[in-house]
This record gives structure tokens, C-alpha cells and sequence, in this order.
């Protein structure tokens, strides 16, 4: 039998992950915005995590491939307003960036130092703006030395 509530919805949409965090979901991302049922089809909105973003094909495919799987009616809309921001990030997400050495973003305009994810210390500096994504930077403590990514407060 086909979920049908938006939280039977939600749950499986739990297992879509971020396709460059590959053990982060969607959800504990920000990028699943809401579900709700709209006549009996699931009416399932994101929102990228900027507008340009190449990983928007894969998820809507993952996306696509768990309702379809559990043959779920639906429909996926892409809301660009708000825009995505990394207080929309839960804390389980955060927890995961650190434990893969990236550091976690910091609430947007509020100005601290970044956290080394590998030490612990604050005496770090910005070695780049540029990371291996658009929403990362580069850093480095100068404690330990070690070079580590930085999620950008966006």
C-alpha cells in the first residue's frame, strides 16, 4: 500500500541524501522545504542551497526513484524564495560536517571564528572563499596547521 499522509511522505524522503554529503539528508539539510497533499498527490518542495547548483538534477532524481518506488503520487516544485539559508540546517547535519572535517557554518550574521573540525581551536584563517563547492571555503588552523573546508553562513 502506498504511504499515504505527508508524514508517511516525509519519512521517505528522509533517506534522500545530498549527493556531495553523502550522509546528510536532504531534510536535515534544508533543502526539502514541505510536503503537503494537495487532492491526494504529495506536492514535495526544495529548495536548492543556491540557484545554480548542479547536485538539484540528482536529488530530484533521487527524489523521483523513492516515491515512484512507493508508488506515491506527486509532485516536485523548486521554490528559489526564500532563499536557502545555513540556519536552515539542523544541528544532526552540523554534527556531520564536523565529523568529516568540514566545519560547520556559523548562524548567518553572526561573526565568529571558525571552528577547526579537527582540533577544536578557534585561531584559524580563511586560506580561500573558494572550496570544492560553491557553498564551501577553504581554511587553516593555525594550531594543529591542518587544512580543513568550511561551510559558508549563507
Amino acid at each position: 500500500m502506498a504511504p499515504s499522509t505527508v508524514v508517511d511522505v516525509e519519512e521517505l524522503l528522509e533517506s534522500v541524501m545530498d549527493p556531495e554529503l553523502s550522509e546528510i539528508s536532504i531534510r536535515d539539510l534544508g533543502i526539502l522545504r514541505g510536503v503537503r497533499d494537495e487532492d491526494g498527490v504529495m506536492v514535495v518542495t526544495v529548495t536548492p542551497t543556491y540557484s545554480g547548483c548542479p547536485a538539484m538534477g540528482q536529488i530530484a532524481d533521487d527524489i523521483a526513484e523513492v516515491l515512484e518506488g512507493a508508488d506515491v503520487a506527486y509532485e516536485l516544485r523548486t521554490v528559489l524564495d526564500p532563499v536557502w539559508t545555513t540556519d536552515w540546517m539542523s544541528e544532526k547535519a552540523k554534527r556531520s560536517l564536523r565529523k568529516w572535517g568540514i566545519a560547520a557554518p556559523a548562524s548567518v550574521g553572526k561573526v565568529e571564528r571558525i571552528t577547526c573540525p579537527q582540533c577544536g581551536e578557534k585561531d584559524t584563517e580563511v586560506l580561500s572563499i573558494f572550496g570544492s563547492t560553491a557553498c564551501k571555503a577553504m581554511n587553516r588552523c593555525l594550531s594543529c596547521l591542518e587544512p580543513f573546508e568550511s561551510f559558508k553562513a549563507i
